[in-house]
């Protein structure tokens, strides 16, 4: 039988491990931490189970969805209450608008009617189809920068960068447009240059039934019970607590020294697939593929915490939380109001987190955990008029785990993906390459293993 180690027990490696198996292999995961599942992850606040990673997984994909039903926890998915979200800016909330693609604006009445841009901003973004239009973009770009230089300011500030530079922790005018909002930029030639347009178009087309149900599910009691849950099936084995120190090629396949340096283990393997942070990636693959090693080690990753806080008898405004846009001077740059978002039993507490860092915003995470509660804690109250005392709260730190999707960030991953092709047995997957969400993930680790599969089988092994 072949044997797979699979280097990393995150979301990406949990699942090559479950389809390696289902495709007939022995699989073997190496987890460096004491657990697996990476940044999906459960502890208790308040004595209530809460994510204090990722929380919400997109169903437009059907990738995620299909492994809950694999994990068999189908039937414990949750529905959210609400999806109406607020944006502050110049010091105010404001309603998010209907219909932008990640914050750029496609409907310019809804636009206005949220109030988030003055009357001078929302000018710029109706007038912005009028402008000469784009030359056909034949190289990456800056989303932020562009939306900048087509909207104006303010739309990139108040929208695109709590918004996009949210979701990858980074700074919207550095992101790629290729590889963060890649339909957009295939509209854009077809619809006369114009951002507004292009936005429109692929809103327009991603326009979900009804029928189809809520856009986002979690599970009871968190998603981090989904790694779990595929590595306690008993269908692969799992080490925790093991580093991976070195990957070498061998005359049958692969040899990963694994432990303390001073004694060192060696585990064999047929396949390997690396799922672990672009940093980590590029030391295991200097030597097997050092051409992978040397554009991995080109992704920069941002940092940043999660400050989730349990209260007893406070109001908050309506709605599923808020974002924070550039030039408030406040260290919180989102917060998720829990318990108005999921229907999550919680004994009448009111529980929130707090996402703290991007890239190239490190100050705040200096702290240590008691002033980073402490600075967050006076930030909730002119964002949400929080003053009470916490009953509880817990400080969750990603360190340089989040990849920049930075401008070349596809052409960067095909070069990634040609070195490690001329390696038969080895594949990469994770969310340093196609997508940081989780059914993009997913998706990563089911090519990254069946690559390895067809190439291990083409050897007669």
């Amino acid at each position: 039988m072949i044997r797979l180690v699979v280097v990393g027990g995150g979301i990406s490696g949990i699942a090559a491990a479950w389809y390696a198996a289902a495709a007939g292999l022995d699989v073997l995961v190496l987890e460096a931490s004491p657990a697996v599942g990476g940044k999906l992850r459960v502890e208790s606040v308040a004595g209530v189970p809460v994510d204090v990673g990722a929380e919400a997984l997109l169903t437009a994909r059907p990738e995620g969805i299909e492994l809950l039903a694999d994990a068999g926890l189908a039937d414990e998915r949750l529905a959210p209450l609400t999806t109406a979200a607020h944006v502050r800016a110049a010091g105010e909330l404001h309603r998010l608008p209907a219909k932008t693609m990640l914050g750029i604006p496609a409907d310019v009445d809804a636009l206005r009617s949220s109030g988030v841009l003055s009357a001078a901003g929302v000018d710029a973004v109706a007038a912005e189809p009028s402008l000469p239009p784009l030359p056909r973009l034949t190289s990456d770009v800056g989303v932020g920068a562009l939306v900048r230089e087509r909207m104006g300011d303010e739309a990139a500030d108040r929208l695109v960068e709590p918004l996009l530079g949210g979701v990858y922790a980074g700074r919207a005018d550095e992101l790629s447009l290729q590889a963060t909002v890649g339909r957009l930029a295939g509209h854009l030639a077809e619809h006369g240059g114009s951002l507004l347009a292009a936005a429109a178009a692929v809103t327009d087309v991603g326009t979900r039934d009804p029928a189809a149900g809520p856009i986002f599910t979690t599970l009871r009691g968190g998603l981090g019970r989904l790694p779990e849950a595929l590595a306690a099936s008993g269908r692969f084995g799992v080490r925790t607590g093991t580093t991976v120190r070195a990957l070498r090629r061998t005359p049958t396949g692969f040899v990963l020294e694994c432990g303390a340096v001073p004694a060192p283990e060696p585990v064999a393997a047929d396949a390997v697939v690396v799922a672990v942070p672009p940093g980590k990636a590029a030391r295991l693959l200097r030597d097997v593929s050092p051409g992978a090693a040397a554009e991995l080690a080109g992704i920069e990753t941002a940092s940043m915490a999660i400050v989730t806080f349990a209260f007893r008898g406070v109001d908050v405004p309506a709605g599923s939380g808020l974002l924070v846009a550039a030039g408030e001077r406040l260290a919180v740059k989102a917060v998720t109001l829990s318990t108005q978002k999921w229907p999550i039993e919680s004994g009448g507490l009111t529980l929130l987190r707090a996402s703290v860092g991007r890239a190239g915003e490190p100050q705040a995470l200096r702290f240590d955990d008691a002033e980073l509660r402490a600075l967050v804690r006076r930030e909730l109250a002119p964002l949400l008029g929080i003053t009470a005392e916490p009953v509880d709260a817990r400080v969750t730190r990603w360190g340089g785990g989040l990849p920049q999707y930075a401008v070349g960030h596809v052409d960067r991953v095909g070069r990634i993906r040609a070195a490690v092709a001329g390696v038969p047995g080895l594949a990469v997957c994770g969310a340093a390459y196609d997508g940081v969400g989780i059914p993009a993930c997913i998706a990563s680790a089911r090519a990254a293993v069946d690559r390895v599969t067809a190439t291990v089988r083409e050897r007669g092994q």
